[in-house]
């Protein structure tokens, strides 16, 4: 395997997804493509180490813990990704791969829990959208939308209905920190009736917006 760029490898509680919660380890990738208007990760973008593929599965090991999530940044810009995914996936961890959806998910290992972005029109980067990935998700893979406003609330329901997500996969709306109130979308999303998995950032409420935690 080859080296990877690495902003940070770090031991926290999943925040997001469908573990959270799970005592995880965080290996995040340096670099990304896009920039959503929202991102809180933006010291990602540049940076970083060089570090062989063998050590980060070394230092992953130190923490003992069962769940591991690749992130960024965007993992798949790096090509070297999902051979680490598939690494990872036979030394034994639960895997999942938080990426934006702007980048072909088919080589990702089928073991890894893909939770994909779609992005909405007030991340600014809505064009990006590889609505092509929709047809390589899996049933334990999610499809997340952050949300800014109604609009883009209602934006994300039409897509939920297009593509039938809610039938694929788990699906994710999250409210954006400081631009909608997540009661709001609470509220939406009960008086709609949809079925999808209303999410807070857990290490956010926890530690505020620390890096690494």
């Amino acid at each position: 395997m080859s080296k990877l760029r690495i902003t940070e490898i770090f031991h926290s509680l999943q925040g997001e997804s469908a573990t959270v919660g799970w005592r995880t380890v965080f290996v995040r990738l340096t670099g990304c493509p896009l920039r959503c208007g929202y991102c809180d990760t933006t010291y990602a973008f540049k940076g970083g180490e060089w570090i062989e593929s063998a050590d980060i599965l070394d230092r992953v090991a130190g923490y003992q813990a069962r769940h591991v999530t690749v992130t960024g940044g965007e993992p798949l810009a790096q090509p070297g990704c999902p051979a680490l995914l598939t690494a990872l996936c036979d030394a034994g961890y639960v895997v999942s791969l938080e990426t934006s959806g702007a980048i072909d998910i088919a080589p990702v290992d089928r073991r890894v829990v893909r939770v994909m972005d779609l992005k909405t029109p007030g991340s600014g980067e809505e064009a990006r959208n590889r609505y092509e990935n929709i047809g390589h998700l899996q049933p334990h893979d999610q499809v997340k939308f952050v949300i800014t406003d109604e609009r883009d609330y209602q934006w994300s329901c039409e897509q939920l209905q297009k593509y039938r997500l809610d039938a694929l996969c788990e699906v994710l709306f999250s409210p954006v920190e400081g631009a909608l109130q997540p009661s709001n979308l609470a509220d939406w999303i009960l008086r709609d009736r949809l079925n999808v998995r209303f999410q807070l950032q857990l290490h956010k409420i926890l530690w505020g917006n620390e890096p690494g935690r």
